[in-house]
């Protein structure tokens, strides 16, 4: 449970940052921050499996390139039910579920279970 809750932290800084970084991206308070991290993990866990068995076969044709769409379609699906966060376009979409995955990875490496 720590761990979870850890994780979920650094995913809210991680936002907050990419927010204030990257075009296109909206966050409006650290709340907001929050919310959207939670709701990406939810929405990670239960939807993303889904679309990724009914996608399996576009997926392998491109060699898993595919899931970054997914990836993307998840952080547009967020901005779909969070009035406080923003995506302009789903090239900035894009550009901020590879830039979060990447930062995710990476902090996670010193997050040990």
């Amino acid at each position: 449970m720590k761990n979870l809750l850890v994780r979920l932290l650094l995913t809210t800084i991680l936002i907050v940052v990419l927010a204030n970084f990257l075009p296109g991206i909206h966050v409006d308070t650290i709340k907001t921050a929050l919310v959207v991290s939670v709701v990406l993990a939810l929405l990670n866990t239960f939807l993303k499996p889904v679309l990724v068995f009914f996608t399996l076969p576009i997926t392998m044709l491109t060699l898993g390139l595919f899931l970054l769409i997914i990836n993307a379609g998840m952080v547009l699906l967020a901005d779909y039910f969070i009035d406080e966060f923003r995506v302009d376009t789903f090239l900035n979409a894009f550009v901020f579920s590879v830039v979060l995955s990447l930062s995710q990875w990476i902090l996670n490496l010193f997050v040990k279970d």
